[in-house]
């Protein structure tokens, strides 16, 4: 069995970083004329988690002269990367001995992400993910499309069955469009909405170990895994 996992708001507690670092570039475009003042909180801010980061920018301030939007975007990053380099950034609580637990039961692990390679590679180094993921797969490399997409893709390249885990209407999205069982991240930075098509929601990372287990043996008796 293949689980398809996505990793901001699921695995990686991203508000450690993106929240400081959204803050930080907000002031510098407050500061430079580009931006209105306005006090962001932590739930406006989590709300673009999930996005990639041309969407976000292009969705949250479509208005702003694309010259200063990107750079905008290119400072936003920089700066998450100068935390998480600083030791700043940091997974879910349990999240390491959930992805051991199933690596450990033989579960094959896809780590799918809407982020770009530098910021894969990075926190594929600074978390020593190569412990828990088989494979590695992020927006930019098939051009930012959805990754509902992205999985038509890299489907052939698995045997098995396929489980998506995730916090995001983009993760529910990917197992709806393409008939496959999901588990939802609930203390993640999604709406209840955003999860209601998921098979399983979770409010813990610990728990997604027996939500897979539960969709595995149900994908076994439908002869799909």
């Amino acid at each position: 069995m293949n689980l398809i996992f996505d990793y901001d708001g699921t695995i990686h507690n991203s508000m450690k970083t993106y929240a400081p670092a959204f803050r930080s570039t907000m002031d510098w475009l407050v500061q430079n004329g580009f931006a209105e003042p306005k006090i962001y909180t932590d739930s406006e801010i989590s709300y673009w988690l999930g996005f990639n980061s041309n969407d976000m920018w292009q969705s949250f301030m479509p208005d702003l002269d694309p010259k200063i939007r990107e750079e905008a975007r290119i400072r936003l990053g920089n700066d998450m990367a100068h935390r998480v380099e600083n030791g700043e950034g940091a997974l879910f609580d349990g999240a390491e001995k959930m992805l051991s637990d199933l690596k450990g039961k033989g579960y094959f692990l896809i780590f799918l992400s809407n982020c770009r390679k530098s910021y894969l590679e990075r926190h594929r180094r600074v978390f020593a993910l190569d412990r828990f993921f088989d494979s590695f797969y992020c927006c930019e490399e098939f051009g930012f499309i959805p990754k509902y997409e992205i999985f038509r893709k890299i489907a052939h390249k698995y045997s098995g069955g396929y489980i998506v885990i995730g916090d995001r209407f983009h993760d529910i999205e990917t197992a709806v469009k393409n008939n496959l069982p999901s588990v939802g991240c609930g203390y993640g930075y999604g709406s209840p909405e955003e999860l209601s098509a998921a098979d399983i929601i979770v409010s813990s990372p610990i728990e997604i170990v027996s939500a897979v287990n539960i969709l595995n043996r149900e994908n076994r008796r439908l002869g799909k895994g």
